[in-house]
């Protein structure tokens, strides 16, 4: 299937992952509203092929996403349809899962949208920031959520309410990115990432990916009752002949 778009590129490799490329590094990636509108129908139409079970999103350029593209909202005074077209939303619609490549700075939306990602991977070149307060506007696409979760209200408070830029290093202790990585190996280690996770069984792959996200969101007591009964109706549908013949040869045993 051919995947052609002015803003983005889409690469479906055959080994059931896709790389998605915001491609405007002429503009650091900024979030046009061809661009969204591109990113949102290209990551709909990968959900809709079920051979595309992982999902990497990356920039071209020396960034990652410079966020909302101000020229175009300068004009509008509409926020460029930000609303409407909100790139998290997109993302979370993708039922495996999300790695993002962030290759270079990752400015407010752009922030937004790393956050939205299931594994972060960056180089060394990554950075991050949240504008909103200098801009004068309240966020959209869940950083003010988001972020708390991740690294806590006091270092979540200090990011958005001073405006400064967190290196990847910083992100990466401050629990924001899984791994930092050289520039040049960033798209190797996540290619090699999702090959990781494409050997899982593919039902399994979108089944846990749920499992986490649904009990992340409950109290310690109802998430692991809902593990609980997930598991005995998933592991009871499965079954020993199923099994088996997912591993004719017996399970793997780790050599001493």
């Amino acid at each position: 299937m051919a995947d052609t778009y002015r803003t983005i590129l889409v690469e479906r490799a055959a080994l059931g992952y896709a790389v998605v490329t915001l491609n405007r590094p002429d503009k650091l990636n900024a979030l046009s509203v061809e661009l969204r509108s591109e990113l949102i129908a290209a990551i709909g139409a990968l959900q809709a092929d079920p051979a595309m079970r992982v999902l990497i999103l990356t920039g071209a350029g020396r960034a990652f996403t410079a966020g909302l593209d101000l020229h175009e909202w300068g004009a509008s005074r509409n926020s460029a349809g930000g609303f409407e077209l909100d790139v998290t939303a997109a993302l979370a619609r993708f039922e495996g899962p999300v790695i993002g490549a962030i290759n270079g700075p990752a400015v407010t939306g752009g922030f937004e949208i790393s956050l939205a990602c299931d594994v972060l991977i960056a180089s060394t070149s990554a950075s991050f920031c949240d504008t909103h307060v200098k801009m004068g506007l309240l966020p959209g696409w869940g950083i003010s959520v988001r972020l708390a979760r991740r690294i806590g209200l006091s270092r979540a408070k200090e990011l958005a309410l001073t405006a400064r830029f967190i290196s990847a290093a910083e992100a990466a202790a401050w629990g924001i990115v899984n791994t930092v990585v050289a520039p040049e190996t960033l798209l190797p280690h996540s290619r090699g990432l999702a090959e990781q996770m494409l050997a899982g069984v593919p039902e399994t792959l979108v089944a846990y990916k749920n499992l986490i996200d649904d009990g992340y969101d409950l109290p310690m007591g109802e998430a692991l009752a809902r593990e609980r009964t997930t598991a005995q109706v998933n592991n009871g549908r499965v079954g020993h002949d199923a099994i088996a013949s997912r591993w004719p040869g017996g399970r793997p045993t780790r050599e001493a």
